[in-house]
């Protein structure tokens, strides 16, 4: 899924469903590009060390605990939930495009 290319709800759906909710903890992120990602994080790993492995990420959300319930297919099936993390994602989107922009022109 592409920031850039009006994305669905049913298609961060399909990236939430895809994703298993017991196995790891998830953060959402996206690159340089626009491309949108649901990655698992290891235990014991920070946000902080995953952004250190992932220069091309322009963006973060948020990380998704282990076992609560945000990931998975019960989590892409609640539309509203869905809707909220799109309308997020695009937002901190825009916001991250305005702070490069501005750290450019500086």
């Amino acid at each position: 899924m592409n920031i850039h290319n009006h994305p669905t709800i049913d298609e961060l759906a399909r990236l939430f469903a895809a994703r298993k909710d017991t196995l790891d903890s998830h953060i959402l992120w996206i690159e340089n590009s626009g491309e949108v990602h649901i990655d698992p994080m290891s235990p014991c790993t920070a946000e902080g060390e995953f952004q250190e492995k992932h220069p091309e990420m322009l963006a973060c959300l948020k990380m998704f605990r282990r076992g609560q319930g945000y990931v998975g297919k019960k989590a892409a099936a609640d539309k509203e939930f869905m809707k909220g993390l799109l309308q997020n994602l695009k937002d901190e989107w825009q916001q991250a495009k305005k702070q490069q922009s501005f750290v450019r022109v500086a």
